[in-house]
């Protein structure tokens, strides 16, 4: 509330209350800071984020929505329906949401008002289908939830996939009725050549998919060995397949990505400090004991959940939120009988809503530096798809079948 950065304010509290008002010694701390900053999950993360950085500057997107408009283009609003394609087969390669926002719409947002809709509704758009870069496999926030709470990160990742589709397609539903009301533009048929010439065109970015996938599922590698597989594979095509990247812009990749990823590390380690901490102090286990006293049903817990992760999400950036939510809440949904799985997946979509949400949400002020809008007027673009992104968040909270149908048939229940 006054200011403090997130990280420090995790670290700070954890080390004062050791201090004050715990029998722990400071030493505890110090190792649990090590250890936490070579936590092997975690690894996975610098790799993504360098993966999505090449693949947001190396021409991968731009193929990508070719391929997405020659599919969709001829529907009423199919341009539109395009961009959330894009949007989804873009965040299944890079497992970032922002990425997915700036490399998708500062190409397709000008295209949508050049054929007739209006900034607007480009901007709703690309905004709200920005968000499924964090649900879609891989994700980082989903590296994230899986490294605090132990859970397998090839389970939450196919417990994604269905999640991803559905809420595509409510966004693609949202577009086609908009479309078919206020009687918006579509474009030509594209031959079924043009369809073929651009997938094939775009089909070396979308191969990064099942490398990932199939990579995993198959037992070839593990999660963070494929993060790393996905980040030279990305250098691969933009540098040498596709050349739009030069080896003289690569150390400026690498410099970005290092900076994200040292902000983002800082935060995940003081946090598992602070993590830590509630464990010794066994602050969890006993909130987790008056509630199962006071009779709480799963159902009315989950919608406490909700409830704490979309006001701390108008406030707080995602991975920060999830990682000081996340020690408090696993113990009890655990406690309740709720899938560890279905719990990862709930949080993660909350976490989608509060990248749309102000006066934090990321992906808010992206858009406002794509376009010449004021944070305001982007904020109003955003309330209709808001609305669907709401709808889906209750679907996934109370239709667990959705998250857990897919791993429980992949893995066993």
């Amino acid at each position: 509330m006054i200011g403090v950065p997130v990280a420090i304010s995790l670290g700070f509290s954890s080390i004062l209350t050791i201090l004050l008002f715990s029998e722990d010694s400071l030493a505890s701390l110090s190792l649990k800071l090590f250890q936490s900053m070579e936590h092997y999950t975690l690894l996975a993360i610098p790799f993504f984020i360098l993966s999505a950085s090449f693949l947001s500057t190396g021409g991968v997107a731009k193929r990508i929505i070719r391929f997405a408009i020659a599919c969709f283009g001829s529907l009423r609003g199919g341009m539109a329906m395009a961009s959330v394609l894009a949007c989804m087969l873009f965040a299944a390669v890079s497992g970032s949401s922002p990425a997915t926002v700036v490399a998708i719409g500062s190409i397709v947002i000008g295209g949508m008002v050049a054929t007739g809709y209006t900034k607007e509704f480009a901007v709703g758009v690309v905004g709200s289908a920005g968000t499924l870069g964090i649900l879609i496999p891989p994700s980082i926030v989903m590296v994230v939830y899986a490294a605090i709470t132990e859970v397998s990160v090839g389970r939450l990742f196919v417990a994604g996939i269905v999640p991803g589709l559905l809420a595509g397609l409510m966004l693609m539903g949202g577009i086609y009725f908009l479309a078919r009301k206020h009687n918006l533009p579509k474009m030509q048929p594209a031959s079924w050549r043009e369809v073929i010439r651009s997938g094939w065109d775009a089909i070396w970015g979308l191969l990064l998919i099942v490398i990932i996938v199939g990579g995993i599922y198959s037992g070839i590698f593990t999660p963070t060995e494929a993060a790393a597989v996905a980040a030279v594979y990305a250098f691969i095509i933009s540098v040498f397949v596709y050349r739009e990247l030069t080896l003289r812009e690569v150390p400026k990749v690498l410099t970005d990505s290092s900076k994200i990823t040292i902000m983002l590390m800082f935060i995940i380690t003081n946090a598992m400090l602070l993590g830590h901490v509630l464990t010794t102090e066994q602050i969890p286990q006993t909130i987790a004991q008056a509630i199962m006293t006071a009779g709480m049903a799963p159902w009315m817990f989950l919608i406490v959940v909700n409830l704490l992760l979309l006001v701390g999400g108008i406030f707080m950036e995602p991975s920060g939120l999830l990682l000081i939510v996340t020690p408090i809440l696993f113990p009890i949904a655990i406690k309740l009988g709720i899938d560890p799985i279905h719990l990862g997946v709930i949080m993660v979509v909350n976490m989608e809503v509060g990248m749309v949400t102000p006066p934090v949400g990321l992906n808010l002020f992206v858009l406002v530096g794509i376009t010449d809008m004021t944070l305001v007027e982007v904020m109003k673009a955003m309330l209709p798809w808001l609305m669907i992104l709401l709808t889906f968040l209750l679907m996934i909270t109370y239709i667990p079948a959705i998250s857990l149908f897919l791993p429980n048939l992949m893995f066993g229940s």
